[in-house]
C-alpha cells in the first residue's frame, strides 16, 4: 500500500535522523507477552519485523503461562525504569493459567511510554482533545492515516463509529471529533442500526461481527474502513476458513468511494502507527533529555545577620529531594540510586550514554598555603557553584571530596564548606554518607588480614601441604580459580591442569616468601586514635611466636582510597586493586594484592563505593562528593570519575569545580601532574584563594592559639605585615603558572579586613600574572557574594589554554623530585637519605620508575619545615623514604616525618556533638 510505504519511509528517516544527533541512540520497543497463544505470536512477530524494517530495537518479553499478576506487573515496572526502552506493548489477551485484571496491568505502563495509548491517562488527554500530548491508539490512528490518504477533508463531515471498544470504538469516536467532523457512535443498543450507516460521509466499523455491515446501507461514495478481524468457515482453504471484516467486502465496493479490504488494510497500518508512537516516544525522550539542557530550580537563601553557625543554616534551609535534583540536571531514573531523600549514587553509565556530548569548563580551586586563620577553600568551592549557577544560570556541577570522620570528631569538625556556601545536610556530609570510606575500611584490613595469614602459613607448612590447601580437592578434583590461573601466567607457567606442575613450579606457585620487614601495607580505621601508630600484632598463643611491628593508618590514607579517586572505570578499578604493592619477597620481587589472591574480593567490596554521591548545595546546585584522599600523604584530589560525569552532565558552556587539598603546591600540583595525567582532562582555570589575615602570618605575624583572642595585627589595618605575607601568593601565582592556566585569585573577605588591604590583594595578585583578582564575600552572602568571581571565572576560562606537565614521566624519579621541589616549592635542591636512595634503585629496577611523584610534605609551608612561613629560601629538601602506590600509580616520597593517623587533642569535638531523641537532629557539628 502506497500510504503505508511512504509511512514507514518517513519513520526511517526520523530514527536516522536521530541516529545523526546521537549515533549510541536507538528508539527502544519491548512487546510483553503473558503466555504463548498462536494468534497473539504472529501479531508479535509482526511487530518485531515492522520495528527491525525502521531501526527500532525490539524485544520481545516472554512471560510463561504461570505467571502472577505481581510477577507481570513486576516486569511492567522493570521496563518503566529502562530509559533505552521507549514504548511498552503489553499484548493481549494475557494468557495466564491465574486470574490478571488487565486494566491494572495496562494502566501500570508509564503513560510516556504507553504507544498502545491505552493508559487511562492517555485516553483521558485524547478525549478532552489534548491530542500532542498522548498516545493515540494505533488502530485509530491508523484509520485516520487511510483517511487521509483518500483525500477527504472531515471538517463539517457526517461521521458514524460502529463499536464502542476503548481500543477502537471510544478512541475513534474522540479523534474524529477532534478533527472536526460531527460523529454519532452506534453500538449493540442502537435502534435502526442501517438508518444512522446511511447517513456517513465516514463509516468505520470494529464491533466484531462477520461482515455484519450491509452494501446496501452504505451512502454513496462514503469512506469504509474495515477493523474487523473475523474467521468464517471456506471448504477452499487447507484450514478451512477465510479472514473477512465487519463489513459486508463484495457488495460495499460497489457503494464505497473507498474502502480498507481485510485482511491488508487496516492491520499493516496499526502496525506503522505503533511505530510511528514508538519514534514519537523517542523523539520526545531525546528532547526531553538534550544534553546540558537543564531546567533547574534554585533555593533562595533567607540571609540573617549575623550569620548563625553552619548547622543553623544548614536547617533552615529545605533540601529538594534528591530525585528531583537528579532529573534537573540530565539524569535518568535507572541511572540513579537513591540512599534516602538527600543523597543518591550515580551509575557510571552515564559516561557511555553522554560520550557523543563535548565537556564543560574545568575548574580546580586551590589556596596560598594554609594557615591555622584558614583560607576558605571548600567555602569558596561551593560559593563559586552557587553564583555560576543560581545567580549566573549556567550549568554547573561541584565535585569535592568526602571527609574522614576522623577530624569530624577530632579538631577540625565539619568539612562541607560554611556560612550560607554549604553542601547540605551537612550530617549526611560528615557521617558515613553512602558508606565508601567503611568499603575502603573492609578492603584495605581484608589485605592486611591476607598478608599476615600467608606469612603464617607459609611459616608453617611444607611446600606440598600449602599447595594442597591452597588448590583443595573439590568432587574429587583440584582446579585453580581464575586469579590463581592469572598468577600462574605471571610466573610464565602456561599449565592449568593442578596436577601437571613440577615440584619446582609448585614452590613457585604456592610460596609468596614474603619478607617480613618490606611489608608496607597497614590496618586502617577512619578515626583519630594515636596509640595505633605503632603496635605489635599476632601476640596471641595461637600465632605461635609470628609476631610483628605494624601500624594503623587512617582510611583515607589507603592506597584504595586513591585508586577509588584515580580510577576511570569498574574495570580500571579492578585492575588498579590487582596491581597495589604490598610487601617484596625475600627474592626482591613485588607481591601484589594479585599475588594474595584477594584482588577480585577487592573489586566486590567497592563496586557501589566506585559511583559518585550526588548531595546539592543550600542554593539548590549539584555536588559531587566522591572520594577523598589525604593531600600531603596522597593526592588530595576528589574522583576523576565524578569530575567527568559532571563534565558531561553541564556540557559545553558549563562549568564543574572541583577543589584540591592544602596550597597550590601541594593538591594543585597533584592535581594537575596525578590527577590530568591519569583522567585525560585539561583545566580551563586555577582559583587560588587567599585571605588577608592568612597572608599577614605569612608575612610575619604572631602564631595563634586556639581558644585565645586573634593578636591586634590580624584585626588592625597593617598594610606592611599584609604586603610582606603577599609573597606568599605571588609563588602560588607562579606555580599555576608553571602549567599555563590561568589564575583568578579569590579574596575570601572577612569583616575585619579594610578597603586599602583588600585593594593591596588584588593589585599584587594582578601584577604578580593573575588573570584577575577578585574579592568575595560568599561566606555571608552565599552565591551573590561571589557572583565577581564566577565572572572573572568565565572570562579566564575563554582565555588561550597553554596546559602542560611540569615533568616528562621518562625522566629518573630523582630528577622528577627535583624538579617539584625547585619549581614548586624553591627548594635550591634536594637530598637522598640511604633508605630513599635505596628505594630509588628497588623502584627503577622493579619497572616502577615511569610513575608519577606524588610528594609527602608538610602542608604548613613551601619547604619541609612547618614553622617557615611566607617563601622560605636557601634550603635543601631531604627525602627520608620513597613508597610505592602502583595500584593508585605513583610513588610518593616522604619529605620529614608525617604521623599517617591523626590524634584525638584533650578536647575533642566529640564533646559538642550529641542526638536529640525527641527530633533525631545531629547536634554540635559547628
Amino acid at each position: 500500500m502506497h500510504t503505508l510505504r511512504q509511512v514507514r519511509d518517513r519513520l526511517k528517516k526520523d530514527v536516522d535522523q536521530m541516529k545523526l544527533q546521537d549515533p549510541n541512540f536507538r528508539p527502544g520497543l519491548v512487546v510483553l507477552q503473558v503466555g504463548d497463544r498462536d494468534d497473539s505470536n504472529l501479531y508479535i512477530s509482526m511487530k518485531l519485523k515492522a520495528a527491525a524494517e525502521i531501526g527500532i530495537d525490539a524485544t520481545h518479553m516472554r512471560l510463561p503461562k504461570t505467571a502472577t499478576e505481581s510477577e507481570v506487573l513486576h516486569a511492567i515496572t522493570e521496563v518503566n525504569e529502562n530509559s533505552s526502552i521507549h514504548g511498552l506493548i503489553v499484548q493481549l489477551p494475557l494468557d495466564s493459567i491465574h486470574t490478571i485484571n488487565t486494566e491494572k496491568v495496562t494502566n501500570a505502563v508509564a503513560p510516556e511510554k504507553d504507544v498502545d495509548g491505552l493508559t487511562s491517562i492517555n485516553a483521558g488527554k485524547l478525549s478532552r482533545g489534548d491530542l500532542g500530548d498522548c498516545f493515540i491508539p494505533c488502530t485509530p490512528s491508523g484509520c485516520m492515516e487511510l483517511i487521509k490518504q483518500t483525500g477527504v477533508s472531515l471538517a463539517g463531515k457526517s461521521a458514524v463509529v460502529i463499536g464502542r471498544s476503548k481500543i477502537v470504538g471510544a478512541p475513534m469516536h474522540d479523534l474524529l471529533l477532534w478533527n472536526h467532523a460531527t460523529v454519532t457512535t452506534c453500538h449493540s443498543k442502537t435502534a435502526n442500526l442501517p438508518g444512522e450507516v446511511g447517513k456517513a460521509d465516514i463509516l468505520v466499523v470494529g464491533i466484531g461481527k462477520a461482515e455484519m455491515v450491509k452494501g446496501e446501507w452504505i451512502k454513496k461514495g462514503a469512506v469504509v474502513i474495515d477493523c474487523g478481524i473475523n474467521h468464517i468457515p471456506d471448504d477452499t482453504k487447507s484450514n478451512g476458513k477465510r479472514v473477512v471484516g465487519d463489513v459486508h467486502y463484495d457488495s460495499a465496493k460497489e457503494q464505497a468511494g473507498f474502502i480498507t479490504p481485510v485482511p491488508g488494510g487496516v492491520g499493516p497500518m496499526t502496525v506503522a502507527m505503533l511505530m510511528a508512537n514508538t519514534v514519537l516516544s523517542a523523539k520526545r525522550f531525546l528532547e526531553s533529555h538534550q544534553p546540558g539542557k537543564w531546567n533547574i530550580s534554585y533555593t533562595k537563601l533567607n540571609l540573617q545577620k549575623p550569620v548563625p553557625s553552619d548547622i543553623v543554616i544548614s536547617r533552615s534551609c529545605v533540601p529538594k529531594p534528591i530525585d528531583l535534583l537528579a532529573r534537573e540536571v540530565g539524569l535518568l531514573s535507572d541511572e540513579v540510586e537513591l540512599y534516602g531523600k538527600t543523597k543518591a549514587k550515580v551509575q557510571l553509565s552515564v559516561i557511555k550514554r553522554l560520550q557523543a556530548q563535548p565537556d564543560g569548563k574545568y575548574v580546580v580551586v586551590t589556596g596560598i598555603t594554609p594557615t591555622p586563620l584558614g583560607e576558605g577553600k571548600s567555602t569558596t568551592t561551593i560559593g563559586l557553584v552557587q553564583a555560576l549557577g543560581a545567580h549566573m544560570k549556567l550549568n554547573v556541577f561541584a565535585c569535592v571530596r568526602q571527609p574522614s570522620q576522623g577530624p569530624t570528631f577530632g579538631i577540625k569538625g565539619g568539612a562541607a564548606g560554611g556560612g550560607y556556601s554549604q553542601v547540605i545536610p551537612m550530617e549526611e556530609f560528615n557521617l558515613h554518607l553512602t558508606g565508601d570510606i567503611h568499603a575502603i575500611t573492609a578492603a584495605n584490613n581484608l589485605v592486611a588480614a591476607a598478608i599476615d595469614a600467608r606469612m603464617f602459613h607459609e611459616s608453617t607448612q611444607t611446600d606440598k601441604a600449602l599447595y594442597n590447601r591452597l588448590v583443595p580437592l573439590s568432587g574429587g578434583e583440584r582446579k585453580f580459580s581464575p586469579i590463581q590461573i592469572n598468577r600462574l601466567k605471571r610466573l610464565g607457567i602456561e599449565k592449568t591442569n593442578p596436577s601437571a606442575l613440577s615440584e619446582e613450579e609448585i614452590t613457585r606457585f604456592a610460596r609468596l616468601d614474603i619478607d617480613p620487614s618490606s611489608v608496607t601495607w597497614q590496618r586502617v580505621l577512619d578515626t583519630n586514635d594515636r596509640f595505633l601508630r605503632k603496635i605489635t600484632i599476632g601476640q596471641s598463643p595461637t600465632e605461635k611466636g609470628y609476631t610483628r611491628e605494624a601500624q594503623f593508618d587512617i582510611t583515607v590514607a589507603s592506597e584504595i582510597m586513591a585508586v577509588l579517586a584515580l580510577t576511570s572505570s569498574l574495570e580500571d578499578m579492578r585492575q588498579r586493586l590487582a596491581k597495589m604493592v604490598v610487601a617484596t619477597s625475600r627474592g626482591g620481587q613485588p607481591v601484589t594484592t594479585e599475588d594474595l589472591g584477594v584482588s577480585g574480593a577487592l573489586a566486590v567490596l567497592m563496586k557501589d563505593a566506585i559511583k559518585p554521591n550526588l548531595m546539592q548545595t543550600l542554593e539548590g546546585n549539584p555536588v559531587f562528593v566522591h572520594a577523598g584522599p589525604f593531600a600531603n600523604i596522597a593526592h588530595g584530589n576528589s574522583s576523576i570519575l565524578a569530575d567527568k560525569i559532571a563534565l558531561k552532565l553541564v556540557g559545553p558552556e558549563g562549568f564543574v569545580v572541583t577543589e584540591a587539598g592544602f596550597g597550590a603546591d601541594i593538591g594543585m600540583e597533584k592535581f594537575f601532574n596525578i590527577k590530568c595525567r591519569y583522567s585525560g582532562l585539561r583545566p580551563h582555570v586555577v582559583v587560588l584563594v587567599a585571605t588577608v589575615r592568612a597572608l599577614k602570618m605569612h608575612g610575619g605575624g604572631p602564631t595563634v592559639t586556639a581558644g585565645m583572642p586573634l593578636p591586634k595585627e590580624y584585626i588592625d589595618e597593617n598594610l606592611d605585615l599584609l604586603e610582606n605575607g603577599c609573597s606568599n601568593m605571588k609563588k602560588q601565582i607562579e606555580n599555576a603558572q608553571h602549567f599555563g592556566v590561568s589564575v583568578v585569585v579569590a579574596v575570601n573577605a572577612f569583616k575585619t579586613d579594610t578597603e586599602a588591604e583588600l585593594d593591596l590583594v588584588c593589585r599584587v595578585a594582578k601584577a604578580a600574572g593573575a588573570f584577575d583578582a577578585v574579592r568575595c564575600t560568599h561566606w555571608a552572602e552565599g552565591g551573590a557574594g561571589a557572583v565577581a568571581l564566577g565572572e572573572a571565572v568565565q572570562r579566564a576560562s575563554e582565555a588561550p589554554n597553554k596546559f602542560k606537565f611540569l615533568y616528562d614521566l621518562e625522566l629518573p624519579i630523582t630528577d622528577k623530585i627535583r624538579i617539584i621541589a625547585q619549581k614548586i616549592y624553591g627548594a635550591d635542591d634536594i637530598e637522598l637519605l640511604p633508605e630513599a636512595q635505596r628505594k630509588v634503585e628497588l623502584y627503577t629496577k622493579q619497572g616502577f620508575g615511569n610513575l608519577p611523584m606524588c610528594m609527602a610534605k608538610t602542608h604548613l609551608s613551601l619547604s619541609h619545615e612547618a614553622d617557615k612561613k611566607g617563601v622560605p629560601k636557601g634550603f635543601i629538601l631531604p627525602i627520608r623514604d620513597i613508597r610505592a602506590s602502583v595500584g593508585s600509580g605513583f610513588l610518593f616520597p616522604l619529605v620529614g616525618t608525617m604521623p599517617t593517623i591523626p590524634g584525638l587533642p584533650t578536647r575533642p569535638c566529640f564533646y559538642d556533638i550529641d542526638l536529640d531523641p525527641v527530633t533525631e537532629q545531629v547536634n554540635g557539628l559547628f
